[in-house]
C-alpha cells in the first residue's frame, strides 16, 4: 500500500465520521428525513449531470441496475434515514461507534448468509468489537442515552452492512458516477415518500443548518462516496476496507470538538476495543484474500 493510498483512506475515514456530527447541527433544525431527501436530490444530480457529460450511460446492466436499487434503498434510506432520525435523541458519537461496527456486522453476515469463513483472528476481533461496542451503549444507556435512538442505529448498521455487500455488483462493468447519482436519487424519492407523510415541514433557518448542509452535500455526500470507490479500486476492498478502524476515533473526537459532546473514560475504552476489533477482523480478511491468491 503506497502513501498515496494511506492519504486516501485516511482522508476517507475522516469525511466518513465528520457526517455525523453535522447530521446532529441539521436534525437540530430541520425535519431530518425532509433534509436528508433533499440532499441526496441535489448530490444525486449533480452525479447524474457530470456523468453524462463524461460519457458515462444510464442504462445499466440487470445485476447492475438491482444493486443500485438495494444500494440506494439500504445505505441511503435506511442507514442514513434511521441514522438522521435517531441523531434527534442521541448523541453523534454514539450514534458515530454503532455505525462504525459495520465491518463486524458485514464479516459476521457473510459467515451466516453467504457461507464465508472467518478465520480464528476474525472470531476474536468480531468478540472483541461487540463487546466494545456493548460497553459503550451500557454506559451510554445507564447514562439517559434514548434506548429507541440506538435501536434505530443499530437497524441502520445492519441496513449498510447489506448495502456493503452490494458493492462488488454495482461497481461493475463501469458508469462508477452515474451509479453513485442513480443510488442516490433511489435514496431521495423513498425518503421525500416517508417524510412526505409523516414529517411537518418546519425549518429553523440558521447560518449553521446552512452550512451543516453544504458541508454533507459535497464531503460526506459526494467527495466521501468518489474517494471510497477510487480507492477500492486503486488497492482492492479488503485493505480499502481496514481503513473502517479509524472511524470510532475520528466519530468521537470530532463531535467532542464541533460540539462539545463529553467523552468519559469508559468511551474511550470502548473505543479502542471496538477499533481494536474491527482492526482484526480486517487483518484477517485480509491475510484469507492473500492466502486465496496464491
Amino acid at each position: 500500500m503506497d502513501f498515496r493510498a494511506i492519504l486516501m483512506g485516511v482522508t476517507f475515514a475522516l469525511m466518513w465520521s465528520s457526517a455525523f456530527a453535522t447530521a446532529r447541527i441539521i436534525v437540530a433544525h430541520a425535519p431530518p428525513l425532509a433534509a436528508l431527501s433533499l440532499r441526496f436530490a441535489i448530490s444525486g444530480l449533480i452525479a447524474v449531470v457530470v456523468a453524462r457529460w463524461l460519457g458515462q450511460s444510464w442504462r445499466l446492466s440487470g445485476p447492475q441496475a438491482r444493486s443500485v436499487l438495494v444500494f440506494g434503498l439500504c445505505q441511503n434510506a435506511l442507514y442514513l434515514g434511521l441514522n438522521f432520525v435517531a441523531m434527534q435523541w442521541v448523541e453523534a458519537s454514539l450514534a458515530a461507534i454503532i455505525a462504525a461496527s459495520m465491518p463486524l456486522i458485514v464479516a459476521l453476515l457473510g459467515w451466516a448468509f453467504l457461507g464465508q469463513r472467518v478465520p480464528a483472528l476474525g472470531v476474536t476481533g468480531l468478540i472483541t468489537g461487540m463487546a466494545g461496542v456493548a460497553l459503550i451503549m451500557g454506559t451510554r444507556l445507564s447514562g439517559g442515552a434514548d434506548a429507541t435512538g440506538i435501536v434505530l442505529c443499530i437497524g441502520g448498521a445492519i441496513a449498510l452492512s447489506v448495502a456493503t455487500l452490494t458493492v462488488r455488483a454495482a461497481t461493475a462493468g463501469g458508469n462508477l458516477l452515474m451509479i453513485v447519482g442513480l443510488q442516490m436519487l433511489v435514496g431521495a424519492v423513498v425518503l421525500g415518500v416517508v417524510s412526505a407523510f409523516t414529517e411537518t415541514l418546519l425549518v429553523s433557518w440558521s447560518a449553521a443548518l446552512i452550512a451543516a448542509f453544504a458541508y454533507q452535500l459535497l464531503i460526506p455526500g459526494l467527495a466521501a462516496t468518489l474517494l471510497w470507490f477510487s480507492l477500492v479500486g486503486r488497492i482492492g476492498a479488503v485493505r480499502a476496507s481496514t481503513f473502517h478502524f479509524l472511524n470510532p476515533f475520528f466519530g468521537v473526537a470530532i463531535a467532542a470538538l464541533l460540539l462539545g459532546e463529553r467523552i468519559g473514560a469508559l468511551d474511550v475504552l470502548g473505543v479502542v476495543v471496538v477499533m481494536a476489533g474491527i482492526l482484526a477482523v480486517q487483518v484477517s480478511r485480509r491475510a484469507q484474500a492473500w492466502r486465496g491468491a496464491t
